[in-house]
C-alpha cells in the first residue's frame, strides 16, 4: 500500500491560492533564466520588479505604502517553501521580506516609511542588512564599524562581509558602533543608500553554492549618513536585532525542511527508476532503510515546524523554539542532501542534477542566521541558567 503523506492543517484556501501564484511566477520569471543568473553571479533587477508586480514583496507592509497588508507569517512560509523547491535561492525575497522588512515596518518613522517602503514593495528598492564583519560574526561585541555623531549627520567608517544582496542593494541597514564603551549595547542601525559618497562595494564573493545570490564585501569610508537615517533607537540595535532574529531563524528553518522533503521526493523517484544488479535500487533493503529513515525524520520535523509556523503567525513563538527549529531543520537538510547525493551515485555529483545543486546551495543553512552551535547555546542557556 502506498504511503500517504500526512495532511498539513496550517494553511487555508487563501494560502494555497497564493502558493499557486508563487509557482506560476517561478515557472515564468525565474526558472527559465536561473542558469544565466548563476553564470552572472547575480539575478537581474528585472525579476525583482516582476516580483513586486506579482505582489510577492512587502507582504506584511501596510497597504498605504503599497504592501500586501498581511502580516500572517504563513504567506512568508509559502514563499520560502516554493522558492526552495524550485532551487532558486538567488532571488533573496526572504531576506528582503522577512529579515529587512520588519526593521522598516516596525522601527521606521512615518517619514522614513514614505521614503523607503513604496520602492521596497515594487522591487525598485532592493535591501540588505550589514552585520557581519571580517572579524565579527555571531558576536555583536566584536563589531568595529563606527558611526561618529557630527551634529547633522553620522560619519560612518568600517567594513562588512558576506552581505547577501550586497551588489544589488539600494538600501543597506548597517549595524554600527555609536557608543564605543557600550559593548553590544552601544550599537545602532543606520540606513545607507545607494550612491552615498564613500560607500563602496568590494568583490561579489565566490561561494561554493547559491551562485546567483550576490554576496559582497561593503566598505564605508567617511560616509555621511543623515541623522534622519537612524533606524529605531540610538544605541538600541542589540534589542532590535534580538527581537527580529526569531523570524529570521524561522524563515531559514522553513526552507530547511522544505529542502529535505524535496530531496526525499527526488531521491525516491530516482531509486525506483535506477537499476543495479538487474533490479531497481528501490528493491535493495539498504536503500529502503535509507528512504525510511529520511521519510520519518522529515515527517517528525515537519510536525514541529508547522507548529512553530502557527505559533509565530499568532505571535507566540519564543527565541528558544525558533532556535530549536533552525538547528534541527537545517541539520536535517544537510544530512538529507548528503545521503540523497550518495544514493544518486555518480549522477549526484553532476551539477545538472538538482540534488547536486541542493548539496552546495544548502550547506550555508547551518551557518547563517546563527550557527548550529549558537542555536544550541541559546537553548542550553534557557534550560540551565
Amino acid at each position: 500500500m502506498k504511503q500517504q503523506q500526512m495532511q498539513r492543517q496550517i494553511f487555508t484556501a487563501d494560502h494555497e491560492a497564493f502558493r499557486r501564484t508563487v509557482r506560476t511566477f517561478l515557472a515564468k520569471e525565474v526558472e527559465p533564466h536561473y542558469g544565466q543568473w548563476e553564470r552572472d553571479g547575480v539575478v537581474s533587477r528585472d525579476v525583482w520588479r516582476a516580483a513586486g508586480r506579482q505582489g510577492l514583496l512587502g507582504l506584511a507592509v501596510p497597504e498605504e505604502y503599497g504592501g500586501g497588508g498581511e502580516p500572517d507569517f504563513r504567506y512568508a512560509a509559502v514563499l520560502a517553501e516554493e522558492f526552495t523547491r524550485a532551487g532558486a535561492p538567488g532571488l533573496a525575497v526572504g531576506l528582503h521580506n522577512d529579515i529587512v522588512g520588519p526593521y522598516l515596518t516596525e522601527l521606521a518613522t512615518p517619514e522614513q516609511k514614505r521614503r523607503w517602503l513604496p520602492g521596497f514593495c515594487t522591487g525598485e528598492t532592493i535591501t540588505a542588512i550589514a552585520m557581519t564583519e571580517p572579524g565579527a560574526g555571531s558576536d555583536l561585541q566584536g563589531i568595529r564599524t563606527t558611526a561618529q555623531d557630527q551634529g547633522d549627520h553620522w560619519l560612518l567608517n568600517g567594513s562588512k562581509t558576506f552581505i547577501s544582496n550586497g551588489i544589488l542593494a539600494d538600501l543597506v541597514v548597517v549595524v554600527a558602533r555609536t557608543t564605543p564603551e557600550g559593548g553590544a549595547h552601544g550599537l545602532s542601525l543606520l540606513v545607507v543608500e545607494r550612491g552615498a559618497e564613500g560607500f563602496e562595494r568590494g568583490r561579489n564573493l565566490d561561494k561554493i553554492g547559491q551562485k546567483a545570490q550576490d554576496t559582497a564585501e561593503l566598505f564605508f569610508t567617511d560616509v555621511r549618513v543623515p541623522k534622519e537615517n537612524l533606524l529605531g533607537e540610538l544605541n538600541g540595535a542589540f534589542v532590535h536585532l534580538m527581537t527580529n532574529l526569531a523570524q529570521e531563524r524561522m524563515a531559514i528553518a522553513v526552507a530547511g525542511i522544505a529542502a529535505a522533503e524535496h530531496l526525499l521526493e527526488l531521491t525516491t523517484a530516482y531509486v525506483k527508476e535506477r537499476t543495479a544488479f538487474g533490479r531497481p535500487l528501490a528493491k535493495l533493503q539498504h536503500i529502503r532503510f535509507e528512504i525510511a529513515e529520511l521519510a520519518t525524520e522529515c515527517a517528525v520535523t515537519r510536525a514541529f515546524l508547522d507548529r512553530c509556523i502557527e505559533d509565530h503567525a499568532a505571535g507566540r513563538l519564543d527565541a528558544v523554539h525558533a532556535s530549536m527549529a533552525k538547528w534541527w531543520a537545517t541539520e536535517l537538510q544537510k544530512r538529507a542532501a548528503d545521503r540523497c547525493l550518495q544514493l544518486h551515485g555518480g549522477y549526484g555529483y553532476m551539477t545538472e542534477y538538482p540534488v547536486a545543486r541542493a548539496f552546495t546551495d544548502g550547506r550555508i543553512q547551518t551557518i547563517y542566521g546563527g550557527t548550529t552551535e549558537i542555536m544550541k547555546e541559546i537553548i542550553g542557556r534557557s534550560l540551565l541558567n
